[in-house]
């Protein structure tokens, strides 16, 4: 599932276009993966993090994220069909 560049759901991919979201505790707090980690590896991410998009260099590394609309993170949707019959993964188009 493509992640759009405007997603608001909150999952841990849904701001990779919009990093600084990351730096904000209870955005972070909300996102089980980031939630879930030893707080001192948070701490150090947000660090980096905080520094990279302050001097541009996030924006340098990753400009060619800035132009798309939609990102593949690796997402996939399966579907069972509820029968036993297996599952489905869902094709985008």
């Amino acid at each position: 599932m493509l992640v759009p560049a405007d997603c608001t759901d909150g999952f841990f991919a849904a701001y990779w276009r919009r990093p600084e979201a990351y730096l904000e505790e209870g955005m972070r707090a909300a996102i089980s993966n980031l939630a879930l980690l030893d707080p001192g590896i948070v701490e150090r991410m947000v660090v980096a993090l905080g520094t990279d998009l302050a001097s541009g260099e996030w924006e340098k590394q990753h400009a060619d994220l800035l132009e798309l609309e939609a990102y593949d993170a690796g997402y996939r949707l399966l579907i069972a069909d509820g029968k036993g019959g297996g599952i489905d993964v869902a094709e985008q188009g």
